[in-house]
C-alpha cells in the first residue's frame, strides 16, 4: 500500500506553529524558569495588555518604518558577516533564520530584537559591530535569537516603548506596565545569555561580548556574568558542547543558584 502523505500545507504550518507556541509557552529547553513563569502571567495584566495592544498599533503605523528606515538589512551584499553569524546562530538553536538590520549608531545602542511575534527584527548598531571579533558576534546575535525564540519580542518592544515614548501610551498604564516589565525582563535577560552562549560555544567570548554590548551598570553586568559562567558548568550546556555532563550541576540545581545571584542586590558576594 502507498504511504499516507499529509499534502495539507495549512495543516503542515498549523502544526508547526503548535510546536512553536508550545516552546514559546514553556520556554526553549534552556530558558530561566524565573523569566518563564512571568512571562506566562504577563499578559493577564491589564497595564500590559494594554500596552501589547498600543504597542503592536504603534508599530504597525510609524514605528517599524522610523526603526528601519535608515537601516540596512545583513545578507550577502551587506554585512554578510552579520547574515552568517545569523544563519549559524539559527542553526544551533534549531530556529529559522532571523532578518538582521544595522542601524548607523553609536556602541551605546547595542543589539535589541523589536517587533510583534510574527514580524521581529533583530536590530545592531553599527558602532557596536565595529568592536566585535567574529565569535563575539555569534554571542550577540545568539542572544538576540534566544529572545525570538522564547516569546520575548512583543513584551520588550512594549517596554522599549514604554520607557522613549512614554507619550503614545494611555498615561495610567505607562508606570505599572514599565515596572512589571522591568521585573520580568531582569530575569529574561538571563535567558537571552544563555542562548548567546550556546551559540558562542566558548564562556570566554561571551563574558567578552557581554561586557562590550551591555551598557548597564557594572553590579548588573557582573551578576549577568556570574548567572551565565554557572550554567556553563550545567550538564545541559556540556551535554550541547560535547563534554561528559555526569560533571555537570543539574539543571535545577544550576537555577536555584543562578536565582540567588539575581537577589543579590550588591553583586558581590554569592550567598550559599
Amino acid at each position: 500500500a502507498m504511504p499516507a502523505y499529509d499534502f495539507d500545507f495549512q495543516r503542515y504550518v498549523a502544526r508547526r506553529k503548535g510546536a512553536r507556541e508550545a516552546q514559546v509557552r514553556e520556554g526553549a529547553a534552556y530558558a530561566f524558569p524565573g523569566d518563564v513563569r512571568l512571562l506566562r502571567t504577563l499578559d493577564r495584566l491589564r497595564p500590559v495588555q494594554l500596552a501589547l495592544e498600543e504597542t503592536a498599533r504603534l508599530w504597525r503605523a510609524v514605528a517599524r518604518a522610523e526603526l528601519l528606515g535608515t537601516a540596512v538589512r545583513a545578507g550577502t551584499e551587506h554585512y554578510p558577516s552579520v547574515a552568517q553569524a545569523a544563519a549559524r546562530c539559527a542553526q544551533r538553536l534549531h530556529i529559522e533564520v532571523p532578518t538582521v538590520y544595522i542601524t548607523p549608531q553609536p556602541a551605546s545602542q547595542g543589539a535589541r530584537t523589536l517587533g510583534t511575534s510574527e514580524d521581529a527584527y533583530i536590530v545592531v548598531a553599527a558602532g557596536l559591530l565595529e568592536g566585535l571579533s567574529g565569535d563575539e558576534l555569534l554571542d550577540v546575535i545568539g542572544r538576540e535569537c534566544g529572545r525570538i525564540q522564547n516569546g520575548h519580542v512583543p513584551f520588550l518592544t512594549a517596554l522599549y516603548y514604554l520607557t522613549t515614548s512614554a507619550s503614545d501610551f494611555v498615561r495610567w498604564m505607562v508606570l505599572p506596565a514599565t515596572l512589571t516589565l522591568s521585573a520580568w525582563e531582569r530575569r529574561a535577560v538571563i535567558t537571552a545569555d544563555r542562548a548567546g552562549l550556546l551559540c558562542s560555544r566558548s564562556l570566554e567570548v561571551s563574558l567578552s561580548a557581554l561586557r562590550k554590548s551591555v551598557m548597564g551598570d557594572e553590579a548588573t553586568v557582573s551578576r549577568r556574568a556570574r548567572a551565565l559562567s554557572r550554567f556553563a558548568g550545567s550538564a545541559y550546556y556540556r551535554t550541547v558542547i560535547g563534554l561528559d555532563p555526569s560533571a555537570g550541576e543539574p539543571q535545577e540545581a544550576c537555577d536555584a543558584a543562578v536565582a540567588r545571584i539575581l537577589d543579590d542586590k550588591d553583586g558581590e558576594t554569592e550567598p550559599r
